[in-house]
């Protein structure tokens, strides 16, 4: 539920779209962060402008604004609130349009496209791969390879979130009982909703996942095989989310944290020479380096950039909407298509 006035009848629209989140269950917290951006934001303009009035260029200078002030991943969120809040109030009817959409693929492109960081073939991908043998391990490297998610989207899947179409699966455990997944059998959902210390699925998380918008992600027969193989071996959970990903050794049977997947990857990657301390973005191999393997090679192989960046979570409202819409063609006959092999 929404604010009662008419659009027309908006004074303030920073306050309206700050009021429609309390609506809409945000908590006290993520309402703050957003009004004090978007307030940063308002003072940004000149005298001449509004945020209802601002152009795409002026977005853009807020934006370039910000960079040497704060790091890079700050105002990635920064332009994150700013492009949700246009787009929230351009379907309300309050705007005409959202000069973020610009700004945002602009910014997509520059995290896209990275030279700098090191070159790994497929065939070298599948021959690391081949060298992670604990099931847990393998499971985690493949579905962040296979996917493209970051690890805390990793670490907050439940079981509910993975529809295997498998029947020793499903007759052991309660897979893929979203709704969202009904009819989308071997897929995987990942949620925008999970924040770091909100409770969802009745468990507060130690990881926010980042996406923009919720992504159902095809999952080939090579993701489905690991995860069966992991899943015959998962330790009882106590937690009623049910995690998809729990520890083996030192907190046993509890959800992983990004943390633990990062000492996980960070432990194969030296062992490949892949890692060295002190070595960067540029040199190590990191979880966040799979979702740019995903990225560069899907890219190149599919042509499509925007079925990339919805299954990256990347991409605004009316191109998921297309998505979303025409999943089965759009979507999983392209993942499949075109997903590269990493078992040998």
């Amino acid at each position: 539920m929404s604010s009662t006035r008419a659009p027309a009848d908006i004074d303030d629209p920073v306050e309206y779209f700050i009021e429609d989140l309390t609506y809409h269950g945000k908590t006290s917290r993520t309402r703050e962060s957003y009004e004090r951006v978007l307030r940063q934001f308002e003072a940004f303009l000149d005298e001449t402008s509004t945020p209802e009035t601002a152009t795409h260029r002026d977005c853009m200078a807020f934006i370039h604004s910000l960079r040497g002030e704060l790091a890079d991943s700050t105002v990635a969120t920064y332009a994150a609130y700013l492009h949700r809040f246009y787009g929230y109030m351009t379907e309300v009817g309050a705007f005409d349009g959202n000069p973020m959409t610009l700004v945002v693929e602009e910014m997509d492109e520059t995290i896209d496209t990275d030279p700098a960081r090191r070159d790994i073939s497929i065939p070298a991908m599948r021959t690391f791969v081949s060298g992670i043998t604990h099931p847990l391990h393998r499971a985690l490297v493949v579905t962040l390879l296979k996917t493209g998610m970051r690890v805390g989207e990793c670490c907050n899947l439940d079981l509910r979130d993975v529809a295997i179409d498998d029947d020793e699966l499903n007759e052991a455990y309660d897979l893929g009982t979203r709704p969202v997944l009904a009819g989308r059998p071997n897929s995987v959902y990942v949620t925008p909703d999970a924040t770091v210390g909100e409770t969802l699925n009745d468990e507060v998380r130690s990881a926010s996942n980042k996406r923009k918008r919720s992504t159902v992600i095809p999952v080939d027969d090579e993701l489905a095989r690991v995860l069966k193989a992991w899943l015959a071996i998962r330790p009882d959970c106590p937690s009623s989310a049910d995690p998809l990903f729990v520890g083996t050794a030192e907190g046993w049977g509890s959800r992983l944290d990004p943390q633990a997947v990062r000492h996980i990857v960070e432990r194969y990657a030296r062992d490949a020479g892949w890692y060295r301390t002190g070595g960067g973005a540029t040199e190590n191999v990191t979880p966040h380096y799979f979702r740019h393997f995903f990225t560069t090679h899907l890219r190149d192989r599919t042509g499509d950039r925007g079925v990339v960046k919805y299954l990256r979570g990347d991409v605004a409202d009316d191109i998921i909407d297309t998505y979303t819409h025409d999943w089965g063609n759009q979507v999983r006959e392209t993942y499949e298509r075109n997903m590269y092999s990493l078992l040998e």
